[in-house]
């Protein structure tokens, strides 16, 4: 084998490029992974174990950092415990044409270190809702089809969660559910008993117990501390750098190359297939190409978009694999225009102990079933009960002795939460690229253009109105309803660039995430989602992508790639 030759590159290192690179290598192909970032190694999490002391500047960021990192800064997210993890927006420019929160950490990992680890599926009525509606194009996958990935997905990464039995939130295959607290407890009934709505513990990747398989030697259980943002070095939760990248790692098949841009697919016209990617190192800027027989891009809906949208040929004039024009299309995110909260009376003779990575679902009930409103899809919600920590005495007139004792106690309950609405794929949310804008590196610039619209205004009312509503029900007090300014990307939920479909006039990528004009090239990060649904997505990108590349080398032993 040639130095620059594999069988399989993979764009991107994190949630689904970990997951392809996982899947290629285990299944004997000699992959090469790129990475745009630095890399990172499982337990190189330089922040993980410092107590909040240890931190600079009260763990508050400063003004420099609100200057480099301004998109990721709008949301508050930046601390010194984990602004390692967050771009330099000034060195990374993109173009807003409306305000557009896209918030990326470029390194080995990506955002799987960072993220949320909320893990849902998508089930037959977000998969349908397309296609009986008349929304974008419909999925050419069914939730059948899709279920026994799903459950490769959970068994490996160690999902937590209780099954259910709901049909707008299929269940899976879990480790044992966190515990509900108390006031959550009380809550769960009381939404039951008096509005007839479910409420349940988050679906969360931490391991709650050891996972039923020896594939990852290299992870063992939560320690309930909730840093995990930090990265964990126990590897408690999962990533691609504590769970999919050493399993690629062992087999010995897996090349893994930090600080690689990947700017461009390589095609060859008279073959009809792509033959690599034209990559630029970020320290040196020096040109490299490397070729493969499968290329699997991974690098988030908008990263993968560029890349396509920037690789033009006579071939593809507009953008790689974009006949039907519909290439960097179809934005979408999850709508999250507010929260609220309310403070909760009495349980002060209950403490707890840890702090638990994980709250409560409380899944879509609008438009299921009988339920019909003025706008289409549907919300959940998801939040917390907790008793009141050390910041309340922020404003506290107390001081000496007084102050001490108030010290020992813990503080009232309250209870939290926050709306996450469907968005649908509108053909004007889009990106596209500047070639006469230009970043360090000499490379055109992204431009994007998104926007929440009609449908989703009006869910936000339900969404505002409910919260109100569920929390005055179950006697809690002081509710309070908070409307921030949502910019699309808030969320971190992008998807849709690149959507698939069975109509090729449609849709840029077919059933099994392959480009329908050229089906070497497979696309499995956010981009290939038709429709958002309103629950967290990573898990279906991990399905999708192990499915893919199933597809992938099932085709090339055939010789069909």
């Amino acid at each position: 084998m040639e130095t620059n030759s594999f069988d399989a590159i993979v764009v991107g290192s994190g949630m689904s490029g970990g997951w392809a690179a996982k899947e290629l290598t285990e299944k004997g192909l000699k992959t090469l992974v790129l990475e745009r970032g630095r890399m990172v190694k499982h337990g190189e999490y330089p922040t993980a174990t410092k107590n909040p002391w240890d931190l600079p500047y009260g763990n508050r960021i400063t003004q420099e950092t609100r200057k480099h990192k301004y998109v990721w800064s709008r949301t508050g997210y930046p601390t010194p415990a984990n602004e390692h993890w967050m771009i330099d927006d000034l060195e990374n420019p993109f173009v807003e044409e409306a305000p557009f929160d896209w918030m990326r950490g470029h390194h080995v990992g990506g955002r799987s270190i960072m993220w949320a680890r909320q893990s849902y599926r998508f089930g037959p009525l977000d998969m349908e809702a397309n296609g009986k509606e008349g929304v974008g194009v419909p999925w050419p996958v069914t939730y059948d089809e899709i279920a026994p990935w799903y459950d490769k997905a959970e068994i490996f990464a160690g999902i937590s969660g209780s099954a259910d039995g709901l049909y707008q939130l299929p269940d899976g295959k879990y480790l044992p559910p966190h515990d509900l607290n108390c006031v959550e407890t009380d809550f769960k009934r009381r939404l039951d008993d008096k509005l007839g709505r479910k409420l349940i513990i988050g679906r969360c990747a931490n391991l709650t117990a050891p996972l039923t398989h020896n594939e990852s030697p290299q992870r063992g259980t939560c320690q309930a501390r909730n840093l995990c943002i930090r990265g964990c070095p126990y590897g408690g939760y999962f990533s691609s750098v504590s769970a999919t990248l050493p399993s690629a790692e062992r087999t010995g098949n897996m090349t893994l190359l930090a600080d690689q841009i990947v700017y461009e697919l390589i095609y060859d016209n008279d073959r009809g297939k792509a033959t690599g990617v034209r990559v630029l190192d970020a320290k040196t800027g020096n040109q490299t190409d490397y070729f493969a027989k499968i290329v699997f891009l991974c690098a988030s809906a908008l990263g993968s978009a560029y890349i396509m949208l920037n690789s033009t040929s006579a071939r593809f004039p507009n953008g790689f694999g974009n006949d039907s024009g519909e290439l960097g299309h179809n934005i979408m995110d999850h709508n999250k225009p507010g929260s609220s909260n309310a403070s909760v009376e009495g349980y002060l003779d209950v403490a707890y102990t840890g702090r638990r990575p994980n709250g409560f679902y409380i899944p879509r009930y609008r438009n299921v079933g009988k339920d019909k409103r003025n706008y289409l899809r549907g919300f959940g919600y998801q939040g917390r009960a907790a008793r009141a920590g050390y910041a309340r005495f922020n404003d506290s007139a107390a001081i000496g002795e007084d102050l001490k004792k108030e010290f020992q106690e813990p503080g009232p309950w309250n209870i939290s939460m926050t709306a996450f609405g469907e968005i649908l794929p509108y053909h004007d949310n889009h990106c596209r690229i500047d070639r006469d804008k230009k970043d360090k590196y000499g490379l055109p610039l992204l431009v994007v253009n998104a926007i929440v619209r009609d449908n989703e205004r009006k869910m936000e009312e339900d969404m505002k109105n409910d919260a109100a509503e569920m929390l005055t029900a179950a006697g809690f007090k002081d509710v309070k309803v908070r409307s921030d300014s949502y910019n699309v990307g808030n969320s971190i939920h992008e998807m849709g660039t690149a959507r698939m479909g069975a109509d090729p006039k449609k849709s840029v990528l077919n059933k099994f995430n392959q480009v329908h004009a050229c089906k070497n090239v497979f696309v499995t990060d956010g981009s290939f989602m038709p429709s958002s649904g309103c629950q967290n997505p990573s898990l279906t990108y991990m399905a999708f992508t192990a499915r893919a590349a199933d597809h992938a080398v099932s085709e090339l032993k055939k010789g069909n790639l």
